[in-house]
């Protein structure tokens, strides 16, 4: 029996994808619930499962072919490995037996996007990763561990002559090769282009203005350290900074509701609700995942869902529901070391908060100059919806509300 192999049915709001990785050939033998295929859209990574066991069959759509919402990709043909290991000529005995699984470390893996890029990016040898997915395949978690345990070495240097290298990168890779005049063209994901969009919409469409200030970031470290044991303890992940900002961020809100606004036509829409978009950094491009409701959430569950959606984003996990929506954008460039910025809007929303990295420096307090860790805060805004002496004081309220943030647990 013949299985037809079709593309996910697409949100309403995803008009098409690309099929990113064939995990399968045509004539492999595939188990029931295992990956057979990644489809890619411009805004998450769609996965699909064989239905049944059996061995993949005609792939009628490419990698990096356009497929529509239940469009036929290819088929499955009902049976098993060792079904299919039967059907095989005598001849075939006499070599040597294959393994039942792919070895870790080879092509037939099936390697995400993401995996090839870390591999060629660094130039890792794959025989020395010991993968962990299904049938050795590597997963890019086992990527990233293999480069924390400082293990890594480069794959065979300079055993391959410059003048005739004997493999292509993966699709997607950085062109990293120092010392050599090439270059190579690949296409850019669709999240990637989509992103690239959207940003350049943002600039066009709105009148864009960003304001500055500064924050003590002091009170907030002095708390995190008193109380982060505890609060690991209790609720089972750390304390980090972006829960105060959350909350910090929808107390201002709450006061100056223009900047939860969107603007659609002619209309402003004001929202009744606060959810907050975390823009993420991924190796397939810029997402934000939404945190809903968070006037109904605590310093625990924000920490939490921040965290869960840190590694859905990297393991591109994150669904569409996930992503779709939000009041109000907050983007942190302070964990790469960016200490000043202009974040760009994120449209529909008129207001983008970009935090930093905290620096110490000389402050003048009370007379005296004292060294204190200060973060710069910048807000973005569209000045078509929101006036300039509301942004400062939106952006001022923020501050108040990080130095002394007491006021935070209780309201004031």
């Amino acid at each position: 029996m013949t299985t037809e192999i079709k593309a996910p049915q697409f949100p309403e709001a995803v008009a098409d994808g690309t099929v990113a990785t064939w995990h399968k050939k045509p004539g492999e033998a595939i188990a029931r619930d295992e990956l057979l295929v990644d489809i890619e859209t411009d805004k998450v990574v769609l996965e699909v499962v064989a239905p049944h066991d059996g061995v993949v069959g005609k792939i009628l759509k490419e990698e990096g072919d356009t497929v529509l919402s239940q469009e036929l990709i290819g088929y499955l043909e009902e049976g098993s490995g060792a079904a299919a290991a039967s059907s095989e000529p005598a001849a075939a005995e006499a070599k040597p037996a294959p393994a039942a699984e792919p070895e870790a470390g080879s092509v037939e893996d099936g390697w995400g996007p993401a995996v090839r890029k870390l591999i060629s990016e660094n130039n890792l040898d794959p025989s020395k990763i010991k993968g962990t997915g299904k049938g050795g395949r590597i997963t890019k978690e086992d990527v990233l561990n293999h480069l924390k345990s400082g293990a890594s070495q480069p794959a065979e240097v300079t055993a391959k002559p410059a003048a005739a290298p004997s493999e292509v990168p993966a699709a997607g890779a950085a062109n990293v090769s120092f010392g050599e005049r090439e270059e190579r063209r690949v296409p850019m994901t669709r999240l990637r282009a989509r992103v690239a969009e959207r940003l350049l919409a943002a600039q066009h469409n709105s009148a864009m203005l960003t304001t500055f200030n500064e924050v003590n970031m002091k009170p907030v470290m002095d708390m995190r350290k008193n109380y982060k044991d505890l609060f690991e303890k209790v609720h089972g992940h750390r304390l980090g900074f972006m829960s105060f900002f959350t909350i910090a961020a929808t107390e201002a809100l709450k006061k100056y509701p223009a900047v939860n606004a969107s603007i659609d036509g002619n209309d402003i829409v004001y929202h009744g609700y606060y959810d907050i978009g975390v823009a993420v950094s991924t190796d397939r491009g810029l997402v934000v995942p939404i945190l809903r409701d968070v006037d109904k959430m605590g310093f625990a569950e924000i920490e939490g869902k921040i965290v869960d959606y840190g590694k859905k984003a990297q393991a591109g996990k994150l669904s569409l529901e996930e992503m779709t929506g939000g009041t109000f954008t907050i983007s942190n460039g302070g964990v790469f070391g960016s200490l000043w910025s202009t974040p760009i809007l994120n449209p529909p929303q008129t207001a983008i908060l970009g935090m930093h990295k905290i620096q110490e420096r000389p402050m003048a307090v009370n007379g005296k100059v004292e060294i204190l860790p200060m973060m710069y805060l910048a807000l973005s805004y569209d000045h078509r919806l929101i006036d300039g002496k509301e942004a400062v004081q939106f952006l001022v309220a923020i501050k108040d509300l990080l130095e002394d943030p007491a006021r935070l647990l209780l309201d004031l």
